[in-house]
């Protein structure tokens, strides 16, 4: 069973030793940090009709059936499952949906990546900033077609099956990918496994994010062989995920960042 304390606990230990951003030296990092926040402050009347998306998930009385092919949910973790309940406990909430619309704008954003779909809210604010195409990939066929757009969307594109099988094909017909979201099947091997079948297909612009990387022991030990890696520069812990650079205009380098 997963244990529900070792959140807390990992939060205390962030809470004790991140950096705000006054406490960063680095220019490049003090800069990356500011605008961040600058960003989420210019964007604060925009995408709100994804939260009007949420909401209506959040009030739907609808069950679906749900295929887990990773460590499945904390919370409800039974095959039929409430779209209120998916909604409420395995989606990002605004704040690091626009978290990650920024990095993504920091890349060229032509090829973007979302590992797990799950209701399709942050698929959404990526493809806001995209300059070219969304691939999310989600396994359940019932929550994909919850999370589908059924218009206004065209840079958008959902991919179903396990991941195991998709995302490899995807990767043979896509050329360097930009920005990445690895937030699917929360184990230790399919996190790095993600991790490292788009590394080939990076550049040195490219920005990956990881969800969840103190969701439990597992994931922890799949962040640090992540950042970790030799071709990772620069890693940032958010709490709720980790971002990876694999260009930065110093030597290695990790940070803990308050958000």
């Amino acid at each position: 069973m997963i244990s529900k304390v070792h959140p807390l606990l990992s939060y205390l230990r962030y809470w004790l030793v991140k950096e705000d951003k006054y406490s960063l030296q680095s220019p490049f990092l003090f800069s990356i940090h500011q605008n961040l926040l600058s960003f989420i402050q210019a964007r604060k009347e925009e995408d709100l009709d994804i939260e009007v998306f949420r909401n209506q998930l959040l009030s739907s009385t609808e069950s679906i059936e749900v295929m887990d092919y990773g460590a499945g949910s904390k919370t409800v973790n039974t095959p039929k499952r409430r779209v209120a309940d998916i909604t409420k406990y395995s989606t990002s909430d605004r704040k690091y949906a626009q978290l990650y619309q920024y990095f993504a704008t920091l890349t060229p954003a032509h090829t973007v990546l979302e590992l797990g779909t799950c209701m399709g809210i942050g698929s959404r604010y990526l493809s806001r900033v995209t300059q070219g195409k969304v691939y999310t990939f989600e396994g359940s066929p019932e929550i994909a077609r919850v999370a589908t757009p059924e218009q206004g969307y065209d840079k958008l594109q959902v991919i179903l099956g396990e991941l195991s099988d998709t995302l490899p094909i995807l990767l043979q017909t896509v050329g360097e990918i930009d920005f990445a979201l690895i937030d699917a099947n929360h184990t230790y091997e399919g996190t790095l496994g993600y991790f490292e079948q788009i590394v080939p297909k990076a550049h040195s612009k490219t920005i990956v994010a990881i969800g969840d990387i103190h969701w439990s022991k597992e994931m922890e030990q799949a962040w640090k062989a992540i950042k970790t890696k030799p071709e990772v520069r620069l890693s940032l812990d958010f709490y709720e995920c980790g971002i990876v650079f694999f260009d930065y205009p110093g030597a290695k380098a990790e940070y803990v960042l308050d958000f």
